[in-house]
């Protein structure tokens, strides 16, 4: 989900109970604005066709407080298909991902990171899917975006950090081809199963900063938009966006809602980011450490509690007893 889409009130233009000028509806800068309709919008992104290639539309306009963006549901998508199949099949995953994405109305995003959009360009050009991603890597290829469905395939089976790390390359094949986000995707990978199974949140993103030559300690008296922006770099490139998740991980440990929060404050790429963020923070912290106003808050709360509940039973039934 987006980060924003907890605390913001798109009816009332409010953010945190306070109001805030203008439309949710517009955004001053953005790719879309540049980038053409994916597939013309009658492949994927069904009826979006209007909002592409027109200034001063939000990516995610039209959605509602706490509905999930589109590579959110994608990570739902995999979290059922996991259950389904009781394990990771990359065949499965596949057929569900373009019924999904070709289905119209299957969800209300509006923007389409470019992987979506160079896969089902291959698509519709009569490549097999299990090849949809080959040949597609460009300069953006190599963004946080390519994370935000790994968590549930990590977590598949508690199986040691080497296998969670195959299968999250496994899966981050399917839709990207990238060597370069395949390098940060082990250590995402690793630093998620490692929080799951115990590990120390501050002590984890350290360690990772420092075989990155980033000390987080000296930077947390800093300003975030600071570190984020000048630092680092608030945009989705791999290389500026996980070191500003280490960054937020690391200074705001302790508390999942402050971490998220200040995530969405040091605007950037705050979208894909916080989710892949928001999962550091939940495998450290567990559901109890995240406000329940927050999960209350998401538009299909009772289904999304239903789909993890469903995945638990699936994969982790130990659990349960």
């Amino acid at each position: 989900m987006s980060s924003l889409s907890m605390f913001k009130d798109t009816k009332n233009n409010t953010y945190n109970g306070k109001q805030v000028p203008g439309s949710v509806n517009f955004h001053p800068k953005h790719i879309v604005t540049l980038a053409p309709c994916p597939n013309n919008g009658d492949v994927i992104n069904h009826g979006k066709h209007a909002f592409w290639g027109k200034p001063g539309v939000h990516y995610h306009q039209g959605m509602k407080a706490g509905e999930n963006t589109l590579n959110a549901i994608c990570a739902r998508l995999v979290l059922r298909n996991l259950a389904k199949e009781k394990g990771y099949s990359t065949s499965s995953w596949l057929q569900d991902y373009v019924t999904f994405m070709t289905t119209p109305g299957s969800h209300n995003d509006t923007y389409a990171e470019s992987f979506h959009r160079d896969f089902f360009r291959n698509w519709a050009a009569g490549v097999p899917p299990e090849r949809c991603s080959q040949g597609t890597e460009g300069h953006n290829t190599a963004q946080i975006g390519g994370f935000v469905m790994l968590p549930p395939v990590i977590l598949s089976r508690l199986d040691g950090p080497e296998a969670a790390t195959q299968r999250a390359l496994q899966h981050l094949t399917t839709t990207h081809e990238s060597r370069k986000l395949a390098a940060y995707a082990q250590k995402y990978s690793d630093l998620v199963y490692g929080l799951a199974t115990g590990g120390d949140l501050r002590q984890a993103t350290s360690a990772l900063a420092k075989g990155m030559g980033i000390d987080l300690a000296q930077l947390v008296p800093y300003d975030d938009i600071r570190i984020v922006h000048s630092t680092f770099g608030s945009a989705c490139y791999i290389e500026d966006s996980f070191p500003s998740l280490l960054y937020l991980a690391y200074k705001y440990a302790d508390s999942f809602e402050k971490a998220v929060l200040a995530n969405t404050n040091v605007g950037g790429e705050n979208c894909h980011r916080g989710a892949a963020l928001g999962a550091v923070m939940g495998a450290a912290h567990g559901e109890s450490g995240i406000p329940s106003r927050l999960i209350e808050g998401l538009a299909e709360a009772a289904t999304i509690r239903q789909e993890i509940d469903a995945y638990v039973q699936a994969l982790h039934p130990e659990l349960l007893v």
